[in-house]
Parts: structure tokens; sequence; C-alpha cells
């Protein structure tokens, strides 16, 4: 084993990326790489787009969102505290109704 991973209870020998196994989703790795304020502005930029455009069309686009967010959230709730998951689950609630409204 390598110093790094010595001792480290669930820790294998294998080779870490950005802080994950190698056996981890490649997605993952790529996500862990992506500068948060570039993350950041991209989601507000779509937000902004969906909110702006007609109806269905800014609905959908607030759902996909949402669905994105969801699958982060899902993906990362091992790892968050209490109250990292209740903020969360509140914009996802939040974003979701938002995009129902849109819709309807």
């Amino acid at each position: 084993m390598s110093g790094a991973t010595a001792g480290r209870p669930g820790v294998s020998g294998s080779r870490r990326v950005c802080g994950m196994q190698r056996t981890q989703s490649v997605l993952l790795t790529r996500l862990a790489r992506v500068n948060p304020t570039a993350a950041f502005l991209g989601a507000l930029v779509l937000v902004l787009v969906a909110l702006f455009a007609p109806g269905i069309v800014g609905g959908a686009l607030l759902l996909l969102l949402a669905a994105g967010l969801a699958a982060l959230l899902v993906t990362t709730w091992p790892v968050q505290r209490t109250a990292t998951r209740t903020l969360r689950l509140l914009i996802l609630t939040l974003l979701v109704a938002a995009a129902l409204m849109k819709i309807l």
C-alpha cells in the first residue's frame, strides 16, 4: 500500500483520482474537477433562461435542472450534514414548485 492509503479503513491500495477511488464513476471524477464558479454561473444562466422562457419550455428546463440537482443530492447524501440535507431538499422542492407553476 502507498503511504497515503496505509492504515486508512476502507481504502485499498487502488490509485486515487481527485480524492476518489478508481472504481468510482468517471462522471463523478469529472464533476469533482469542475470549477465551482463556472458551475454556479452555468446553473444561474439556466435558471434565468428557464424563468424567462415561455410556459412549458421554461418549466421543462427547470425540471431538467431539478433532476440534475436530485441526482447530485442522492449521490452526496451520505456525506452531508443534516442541516445541508435539509437546505438542499428545500431548494429542490422550491425548484420543482416553480417548474410546476411555470408549466401550469
